[in-house]
């Protein structure tokens, strides 16, 4: 099992902090626990507070008026939660469910904002991770709404080697059929722009992950939308 203050001093939000700070903030943490399927928080919910995950995967997604599902943001161990609303200090914009058995810190609005009004390395922190995530949101709906499925897929395989550390193989922590949800499109699309990938050399399966073969013309695809011949 892993340890809450381990990964409170490698997070997104509080990493690089001092640790005076980092047991501060331990302190006023609360232990929570999900099962796979568990909801967190429902569109709508007054945002009383937000969570970082300790261990486990949550997905953040919107429900469509038809009840589509399409998933905005896959949160893994280290990232937080329900920042944005809390700070704001609005309703969450969207649902949070348990994706897997997770372990996350809550972490009170009152709280938490009494111990950062002296702290202004944790405020910078903050400020830094609200424009990631904004960047991240501006990115997805470049994504869907002017790229094509070959596009969104090679972009999103970059981005994935990026988070983990540039590597050429990269581990898949989602189903196929969520990360086609992720892509706004359909299992079948997606396999198809896979094929269509592989086929061409540029990518490789090996079980759960994916080899980058040729990165070059990924990120020409990324950049462009769509294949070329």
């Amino acid at each position: 099992m892993k340890k809450a203050h381990d990964i409170l001093l490698k997070s997104q939000l509080f990493g690089g902090l001092p640790k005076e700070q980092i047991e501060d903030i331990e302190k006023i943490s609360v232990n929570k626990y999900f099962n796979k399927g568990d909801i967190l928080f429902y569109d709508g919910d007054e945002g009383l507070g937000f969570y970082l995950v300790v261990e486990g995967r949550v997905n953040v997604y919107k429900l469509s008026a038809e009840g589509k599902e399409q998933i905005l943001h896959i949160v893994k161990e280290g990232e937080t939660i329900g920042a944005v609303p809390v700070f704001s200090g609005k309703s969450f914009p969207a649902n949070a469910r348990a994706i897997s058995k997770s372990h996350l810190l809550f972490f009170h609005r009152e709280r938490f904002i009494h111990l950062i009004t002296n702290k202004p390395s944790l405020t910078m922190n903050l400020l830094a991770l609200l424009s990631t995530r904004l960047r991240e949101f501006a990115t997805q709906v470049e994504n869907l709404s002017l790229k094509e499925i070959p596009g969104r897929l090679a972009a999103y395989l970059l981005y994935l080697s990026q988070q983990q550390g540039g590597k050429d193989l990269i581990k898949l922590n989602i189903a196929k059929a969520q990360l086609a949800n992720l892509l706004g499109t359909g299992p079948e699309s997606l396999s198809r722009a896979l094929g269509e990938m592989k086929t061409r050399k540029l990518v490789e399966e090996e079980g759960n992950s994916i080899r980058l073969i040729n990165r070059s013309s990924l990120e020409e695809l990324a950049e462009k939308g769509k294949n070329s011949r």
